[in-house]
Protein backbone atom coordinates (compact mmCIF):
# COMPACT_ATOMS: atom_id res chain seq x y z
CA UNK A 1 0.00 0.00 0.00
CA UNK A 2 2.79 2.50 0.65
CA UNK A 3 4.25 1.61 -2.77
CA UNK A 4 1.11 2.06 -4.54
CA UNK A 5 0.44 5.33 -2.37
CA UNK A 6 4.17 7.16 -2.95
CA UNK A 7 3.82 5.56 -6.85
CA UNK A 8 0.41 7.84 -7.00
CA UNK A 9 2.49 11.22 -5.47
CA UNK A 10 5.01 10.66 -7.88
CA UNK A 11 2.71 10.26 -10.92
CA UNK A 12 0.24 12.71 -9.67
CA UNK A 13 3.09 15.28 -9.70
CA UNK A 14 4.53 14.69 -12.90
CA UNK A 15 1.08 15.03 -14.02
CA UNK A 16 1.09 18.42 -12.28
CA UNK A 17 3.90 19.93 -13.50
CA UNK A 18 3.07 18.98 -17.19
CA UNK A 19 -0.19 20.54 -16.54
CA UNK A 20 1.33 23.52 -15.07
CA UNK A 21 3.58 23.47 -18.39
CA UNK A 22 0.53 24.05 -20.96
CA UNK A 23 -1.24 26.31 -18.67
CA UNK A 24 1.97 28.30 -18.80
CA UNK A 25 2.37 28.34 -22.37
CA UNK A 26 -1.27 29.43 -22.96
CA UNK A 27 -1.02 32.43 -20.73
CA UNK A 28 1.98 33.58 -22.39
CA UNK A 29 -0.27 33.55 -25.35
CA UNK A 30 -2.90 34.85 -24.14
CA UNK A 31 -0.97 37.72 -22.76
CA UNK A 32 1.12 38.71 -25.98
CA UNK A 33 -1.92 38.79 -28.20
CA UNK A 34 -4.13 40.40 -25.85
CA UNK A 35 -0.91 42.96 -25.56
CA UNK A 36 -0.73 43.63 -29.00
CA UNK A 37 -4.66 44.49 -29.26
CA UNK A 38 -4.28 46.78 -26.06
CA UNK A 39 -1.36 48.38 -28.06
CA UNK A 40 -3.27 48.85 -31.07
CA UNK A 41 -5.62 50.86 -28.47
CA UNK A 42 -3.01 52.76 -27.02
CA UNK A 43 -1.76 54.17 -29.88
CA UNK A 44 -4.88 56.15 -29.92
CA UNK A 45 -4.77 58.16 -26.95
CA UNK A 46 -2.13 59.19 -24.77
CA UNK A 47 -1.50 55.88 -22.29
CA UNK A 48 1.48 54.70 -20.74
CA UNK A 49 3.61 51.27 -21.53
CA UNK A 50 3.06 50.68 -17.79
CA UNK A 51 -0.62 50.72 -17.86
CA UNK A 52 -1.40 48.78 -20.95
CA UNK A 53 1.43 46.01 -19.52
CA UNK A 54 -1.14 46.27 -15.99
CA UNK A 55 -4.05 46.43 -17.79
CA UNK A 56 -3.56 43.39 -20.01
CA UNK A 57 -2.27 41.42 -16.78
CA UNK A 58 -5.66 42.32 -15.02
CA UNK A 59 -7.38 40.96 -18.26
CA UNK A 60 -5.19 38.21 -18.40
CA UNK A 61 -6.51 35.78 -15.73
CA UNK A 62 -10.39 36.23 -17.35
CA UNK A 63 -9.21 35.04 -20.62
CA UNK A 64 -6.17 32.28 -19.41
CA UNK A 65 -9.29 30.90 -17.25
CA UNK A 66 -11.06 29.15 -20.42
CA UNK A 67 -7.95 27.94 -21.08
CA UNK A 68 -7.47 25.47 -17.80
CA UNK A 69 -9.60 22.83 -19.24
CA UNK A 70 -7.06 22.54 -22.48
CA UNK A 71 -4.51 22.72 -19.95
CA UNK A 72 -5.22 19.38 -18.18
CA UNK A 73 -6.35 17.71 -21.16
CA UNK A 74 -3.14 18.37 -22.99
CA UNK A 75 -1.33 18.25 -19.72
CA UNK A 76 -2.28 15.02 -18.92
CA UNK A 77 -1.39 13.51 -22.54
CA UNK A 78 1.61 14.66 -22.53
CA UNK A 79 2.61 13.32 -19.14
CA UNK A 80 0.95 9.92 -20.14
CA UNK A 81 2.99 9.70 -23.23
CA UNK A 82 6.47 10.54 -21.06
CA UNK A 83 5.73 8.05 -18.85
CA UNK A 84 5.11 5.68 -21.40
CA UNK A 85 7.94 6.53 -23.57
CA UNK A 86 10.53 6.37 -20.38
CA UNK A 87 8.58 2.57 -20.15
CA UNK A 88 7.68 3.34 -16.14
CA UNK A 89 4.11 2.54 -17.40
CA UNK A 90 5.00 -0.60 -18.52
CA UNK A 91 6.87 -1.16 -15.40
CA UNK A 92 4.16 -0.34 -13.25
CA UNK A 93 1.46 -2.61 -15.38
CA UNK A 94 3.85 -5.56 -15.37
CA UNK A 95 4.07 -5.02 -10.99
CA UNK A 96 0.45 -5.94 -11.10
CA UNK A 97 -0.96 -1.96 -10.66
CA UNK A 98 -4.35 -2.03 -12.96
CA UNK A 99 -5.17 0.88 -15.05
CA UNK A 100 -7.64 2.31 -12.52
CA UNK A 101 -5.47 2.28 -9.72
CA UNK A 102 -3.07 4.21 -11.90
CA UNK A 103 -5.34 7.04 -12.89
CA UNK A 104 -6.97 7.34 -9.17
CA UNK A 105 -4.53 10.04 -8.04
CA UNK A 106 -4.42 11.88 -11.20
CA UNK A 107 -8.48 11.83 -11.01
CA UNK A 108 -8.14 13.33 -7.17
CA UNK A 109 -5.67 15.80 -8.71
CA UNK A 110 -7.72 16.87 -12.08
CA UNK A 111 -10.68 17.24 -9.46
CA UNK A 112 -8.68 19.19 -6.67
CA UNK A 113 -7.80 21.11 -9.81
CA UNK A 114 -11.72 22.17 -10.42
CA UNK A 115 -12.49 23.07 -7.00
CA UNK A 116 -9.36 25.41 -7.41
CA UNK A 117 -10.54 26.82 -10.50
CA UNK A 118 -13.54 27.24 -9.18
CA UNK A 119 -13.64 28.35 -5.81
CA UNK A 120 -10.18 30.39 -5.94
CA UNK A 121 -9.08 31.19 -9.07
CA UNK A 122 -12.82 32.30 -10.84
CA UNK A 123 -13.44 34.91 -8.47
CA UNK A 124 -9.81 36.31 -8.51
CA UNK A 125 -10.29 36.75 -12.26
CA UNK A 126 -13.63 38.10 -11.56
CA UNK A 127 -12.26 40.63 -9.62
CA UNK A 128 -9.21 41.52 -11.72
CA UNK A 129 -11.92 41.78 -14.66
CA UNK A 130 -14.08 44.52 -12.74
CA UNK A 131 -10.56 46.23 -11.81
CA UNK A 132 -10.09 45.98 -15.73
CA UNK A 133 -12.63 47.11 -16.66
CA UNK A 134 -12.64 50.38 -14.46
CA UNK A 135 -8.88 51.05 -15.55
CA UNK A 136 -9.95 50.29 -19.31
CA UNK A 137 -13.30 52.87 -19.16
CA UNK A 138 -11.00 55.66 -17.32
CA UNK A 139 -7.54 55.43 -19.34
CA UNK A 140 -9.04 54.44 -23.00
CA UNK A 141 -12.51 55.02 -23.38
CA UNK A 142 -13.17 58.18 -21.88
CA UNK A 143 -10.49 59.42 -24.27
CA UNK A 144 -11.95 57.79 -27.41
CA UNK A 145 -9.45 54.98 -27.81
CA UNK A 146 -12.36 52.46 -28.21
CA UNK A 147 -15.56 50.26 -27.41
CA UNK A 148 -15.77 48.20 -24.26
CA UNK A 149 -13.65 44.95 -23.97
CA UNK A 150 -16.73 43.32 -22.99
CA UNK A 151 -17.20 42.97 -26.56
CA UNK A 152 -19.57 45.22 -27.40
CA UNK A 153 -20.54 49.16 -26.80
CA UNK A 154 -23.30 49.41 -24.71
CA UNK A 155 -26.69 51.21 -24.82
CA UNK A 156 -29.08 51.93 -22.33
CA UNK A 157 -32.78 53.26 -22.65
CA UNK A 158 -33.62 54.80 -19.24
CA UNK A 159 -36.72 57.47 -17.65
CA UNK A 160 -36.32 60.05 -15.19
CA UNK A 161 -38.13 62.80 -13.47
CA UNK A 162 -37.26 64.98 -16.57
CA UNK A 163 -37.79 62.60 -19.47
CA UNK A 164 -36.59 60.06 -21.55
CA UNK A 165 -32.93 59.79 -22.32
CA UNK A 166 -30.67 57.25 -24.27
CA UNK A 167 -27.14 56.72 -23.76
CA UNK A 168 -24.00 54.98 -25.60
CA UNK A 169 -21.11 54.52 -23.72
CA UNK A 170 -17.73 52.90 -25.39
CA UNK A 171 -16.79 51.54 -22.05
CA UNK A 172 -18.38 50.22 -18.97
CA UNK A 173 -17.16 49.34 -15.38
CA UNK A 174 -18.28 48.16 -11.86
CA UNK A 175 -20.78 46.04 -13.36
CA UNK A 176 -22.54 49.50 -15.46
CA UNK A 177 -22.96 51.65 -12.54
CA UNK A 178 -19.42 53.71 -14.23
CA UNK A 179 -19.75 54.56 -18.04
CA UNK A 180 -17.19 55.86 -20.23
CA UNK A 181 -17.03 57.72 -23.57
CA UNK A 182 -20.26 58.24 -23.66
CA UNK A 183 -23.13 60.25 -25.77
CA UNK A 184 -26.82 61.17 -23.92
CA UNK A 185 -29.72 62.31 -26.05
CA UNK A 186 -32.27 63.49 -23.45
CA UNK A 187 -35.67 64.03 -24.17
CA UNK A 188 -38.27 65.98 -22.41
CA UNK A 189 -42.09 64.62 -20.70
CA UNK A 190 -43.00 65.01 -24.37
CA UNK A 191 -40.59 63.09 -25.60
CA UNK A 192 -39.49 65.58 -27.59
CA UNK A 193 -35.59 66.33 -28.00
CA UNK A 194 -33.72 68.46 -25.75
CA UNK A 195 -30.18 68.17 -25.98
CA UNK A 196 -27.09 66.02 -27.02
CA UNK A 197 -24.55 65.42 -23.76
CA UNK A 198 -21.11 63.71 -24.58
CA UNK A 199 -18.96 63.21 -21.39
CA UNK A 200 -15.95 61.66 -20.63
CA UNK A 201 -17.82 59.48 -17.70
CA UNK A 202 -20.73 58.90 -16.20
CA UNK A 203 -21.43 58.01 -12.42
CA UNK A 204 -24.52 56.47 -11.43
CA UNK A 205 -25.63 58.28 -7.84
CA UNK A 206 -28.95 57.73 -6.08
CA UNK A 207 -31.74 59.49 -8.97
CA UNK A 208 -28.96 60.77 -10.93
CA UNK A 209 -26.16 60.17 -12.84
CA UNK A 210 -23.12 62.54 -12.56
CA UNK A 211 -21.29 63.43 -15.76
CA UNK A 212 -17.92 64.37 -15.76
CA UNK A 213 -16.20 67.14 -18.82
CA UNK A 214 -19.59 67.08 -20.28
CA UNK A 215 -20.03 69.00 -23.71
CA UNK A 216 -23.99 70.06 -23.87
CA UNK A 217 -25.43 70.71 -26.99
CA UNK A 218 -29.26 71.91 -27.53
CA UNK A 219 -31.62 73.46 -30.67
CA UNK A 220 -30.50 77.12 -31.20
CA UNK A 221 -27.63 77.18 -28.58
CA UNK A 222 -23.88 77.66 -28.68
CA UNK A 223 -22.42 74.14 -26.76
CA UNK A 224 -21.84 74.58 -23.34
CA UNK A 225 -18.80 72.93 -21.24
CA UNK A 226 -19.55 71.57 -17.90
CA UNK A 227 -16.93 70.06 -15.34
CA UNK A 228 -20.00 68.29 -13.65
CA UNK A 229 -23.31 67.78 -15.23
CA UNK A 230 -26.62 65.79 -14.04
CA UNK A 231 -28.78 63.94 -15.50
CA UNK A 232 -31.63 62.27 -13.24
CA UNK A 233 -32.55 59.00 -13.83
CA UNK A 234 -35.16 56.25 -12.26
CA UNK A 235 -32.47 53.25 -12.98
CA UNK A 236 -30.78 51.76 -10.14
CA UNK A 237 -27.48 49.85 -9.59
CA UNK A 238 -29.34 46.45 -9.84
CA UNK A 239 -31.16 47.38 -13.34
CA UNK A 240 -27.82 48.78 -15.01
CA UNK A 241 -26.17 45.54 -14.18
CA UNK A 242 -29.24 43.70 -15.85
CA UNK A 243 -28.64 45.91 -19.03
CA UNK A 244 -24.91 45.47 -19.31
CA UNK A 245 -23.46 43.38 -16.82
CA UNK A 246 -21.58 39.88 -18.09
CA UNK A 247 -22.15 36.29 -16.44
CA UNK A 248 -18.21 36.50 -16.40
CA UNK A 249 -17.99 39.73 -13.72
CA UNK A 250 -19.60 37.72 -11.03
CA UNK A 251 -17.66 35.16 -9.16
CA UNK A 252 -18.69 31.83 -7.85
CA UNK A 253 -18.97 33.05 -4.11
CA UNK A 254 -21.92 35.57 -5.61
CA UNK A 255 -23.47 33.85 -7.74
CA UNK A 256 -25.82 32.24 -5.60
CA UNK A 257 -27.19 35.59 -4.04
CA UNK A 258 -26.47 37.36 -7.27
CA UNK A 259 -29.76 34.37 -8.86
CA UNK A 260 -31.59 34.78 -5.81
CA UNK A 261 -31.81 38.86 -5.93
CA UNK A 262 -32.29 38.69 -9.62
CA UNK A 263 -35.31 36.47 -9.40
CA UNK A 264 -37.26 38.60 -6.80
CA UNK A 265 -36.02 41.19 -9.23
CA UNK A 266 -38.18 39.40 -12.18
CA UNK A 267 -34.69 39.05 -13.94
CA UNK A 268 -34.04 36.31 -15.86
CA UNK A 269 -31.20 34.16 -14.57
CA UNK A 270 -30.58 31.50 -16.99
CA UNK A 271 -27.12 32.98 -18.20
CA UNK A 272 -26.31 32.96 -14.27
CA UNK A 273 -27.90 29.84 -13.10
CA UNK A 274 -25.83 28.23 -16.43
CA UNK A 275 -22.68 29.73 -15.67
CA UNK A 276 -22.47 29.01 -11.62
CA UNK A 277 -23.53 25.13 -12.75
CA UNK A 278 -20.62 24.52 -14.85
CA UNK A 279 -18.70 26.45 -11.99
CA UNK A 280 -20.08 23.27 -9.46
CA UNK A 281 -19.33 20.68 -12.65
CA UNK A 282 -15.69 22.09 -13.35
CA UNK A 283 -13.92 19.54 -10.82
CA UNK A 284 -15.82 16.58 -13.05
CA UNK A 285 -15.17 18.31 -16.29
CA UNK A 286 -11.19 18.24 -15.14
CA UNK A 287 -11.44 14.51 -14.44
CA UNK A 288 -13.50 13.99 -18.05
CA UNK A 289 -10.00 15.50 -19.19
CA UNK A 290 -7.95 13.07 -17.66
CA UNK A 291 -9.89 10.04 -19.04
CA UNK A 292 -10.60 10.99 -22.36
CA UNK A 293 -6.49 11.42 -22.05
CA UNK A 294 -6.34 8.05 -20.94
CA UNK A 295 -8.17 6.92 -23.84
CA UNK A 296 -5.43 7.54 -26.48
CA UNK A 297 -2.06 8.26 -24.24
CA UNK A 298 -1.37 4.87 -22.32
CA UNK A 299 -0.30 2.54 -24.50
CA UNK A 300 3.21 1.57 -24.78
CA UNK A 301 5.74 3.39 -27.32
CA UNK A 302 6.62 0.28 -29.12
CA UNK A 303 2.87 -0.47 -30.68
CA UNK A 304 3.57 3.13 -32.32
CA UNK A 305 1.33 5.42 -33.98
CA UNK A 306 1.69 7.53 -31.28
CA UNK A 307 1.07 10.90 -33.63
CA UNK A 308 -2.28 9.06 -34.53
CA UNK A 309 -2.94 8.33 -30.35
CA UNK A 310 -2.09 12.35 -29.97
CA UNK A 311 -4.31 13.23 -32.44
CA UNK A 312 -7.17 11.86 -31.41
CA UNK A 313 -7.26 12.67 -28.19
CA UNK A 314 -6.81 16.48 -29.21
CA UNK A 315 -9.84 15.48 -31.79
CA UNK A 316 -11.64 14.24 -29.07
CA UNK A 317 -11.31 16.97 -26.66
CA UNK A 318 -12.56 19.44 -29.41
CA UNK A 319 -15.64 17.38 -29.93
CA UNK A 320 -16.24 17.61 -26.18
CA UNK A 321 -15.76 21.35 -26.62
CA UNK A 322 -18.06 21.49 -29.09
CA UNK A 323 -20.80 19.34 -27.02
CA UNK A 324 -20.51 21.08 -24.30
CA UNK A 325 -20.97 24.73 -26.62
CA UNK A 326 -24.08 23.06 -28.39
CA UNK A 327 -25.36 22.02 -24.39
CA UNK A 328 -24.96 25.36 -23.53
CA UNK A 329 -26.72 27.17 -26.36
CA UNK A 330 -30.01 24.52 -25.64
CA UNK A 331 -29.62 25.25 -21.95
CA UNK A 332 -29.87 29.21 -22.93
CA UNK A 333 -32.87 29.06 -25.39
CA UNK A 334 -34.78 27.09 -22.23
CA UNK A 335 -34.91 23.81 -24.40
CA UNK A 336 -33.06 21.80 -21.65
CA UNK A 337 -32.65 22.84 -18.10
CA UNK A 338 -29.68 24.63 -16.74
CA UNK A 339 -28.47 21.56 -14.93
CA UNK A 340 -28.59 19.35 -17.49
CA UNK A 341 -26.98 21.64 -20.09
CA UNK A 342 -23.96 22.04 -17.42
CA UNK A 343 -23.66 18.41 -16.70
CA UNK A 344 -24.84 16.11 -19.21
CA UNK A 345 -22.15 16.72 -21.58
CA UNK A 346 -19.48 15.97 -18.93
CA UNK A 347 -20.97 12.83 -17.68
CA UNK A 348 -21.54 11.45 -21.17
CA UNK A 349 -17.90 12.30 -22.00
CA UNK A 350 -17.03 10.52 -18.80
CA UNK A 351 -19.07 7.54 -19.35
CA UNK A 352 -17.57 7.01 -22.59
CA UNK A 353 -13.92 7.28 -21.85
CA UNK A 354 -14.34 4.99 -19.25
CA UNK A 355 -16.07 2.29 -21.58
CA UNK A 356 -13.20 3.08 -24.14
CA UNK A 357 -10.52 2.49 -20.89
CA UNK A 358 -12.84 -0.79 -19.96
CA UNK A 359 -12.11 -1.99 -23.46
CA UNK A 360 -8.81 -1.52 -23.71
CA UNK A 361 -7.78 -3.09 -19.91
CA UNK A 362 -10.18 -6.08 -20.42
CA UNK A 363 -11.12 -6.79 -24.02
Amino acid sequence: MNAVNTLGRYFATRLFVMILVVYGVCIMLVFFIDFVEMMREASKVEVSAGEVVFLTLLRLPGFAELMIPFAVLIGSIGAFLMLSRSSELVIVRASGISIWQFLQPAMLLAALVGVFASTVYNPLAAKAKLASEQIFATSFAAKGGGQSKNGTSSWIRQDGPDGQSIIYARATANRGTLLAGLTLLQFDLNKKFIERIEADKANLRPGYWELENANVSSSGNAPQHYNRYLVSTFLDASQVTESVDTVEGVDFWELPKFIEFAKKAGVDTTAYSLYYQQLLARPLLMVAMVLLAATCALKPFRFGKIQTMVIAGLSGGFGFFILVELSRKLGMSGYITVGVAAWAPIVIASLLAVTVLLHQEDG
